[in-house]
């Protein structure tokens, strides 16, 4: 099971002060998707996790562990 420690979405998300919705939009996924990653209860296919990697200009591992 994934839990809340298996990413720091919120982390990386709220540093740079944006918002579920703004992140959502930006990557095409709705604000439930990104609540739900950030809860650890919904595990993200590889094409999603690099596209979030990419709007945070990272490497995945900075984001999921």
């Amino acid at each position: 099971m994934v839990t809340k420690e298996d990413n720091n979405l919120k982390d990386l998300r709220t540093s740079r002060d944006i918002t579920q919705e703004s992140l959502a939009d930006t990557i095409g996924v709705s604000r439930q998707t990104i609540i739900s990653i950030e809860k650890g209860k919904y595990t993200p296919s590889v094409s999603l996790a690099l596209k979030i990697a990419r709007h945070f200009k990272v490497k995945v591992e900075d984001i999921f562990n």
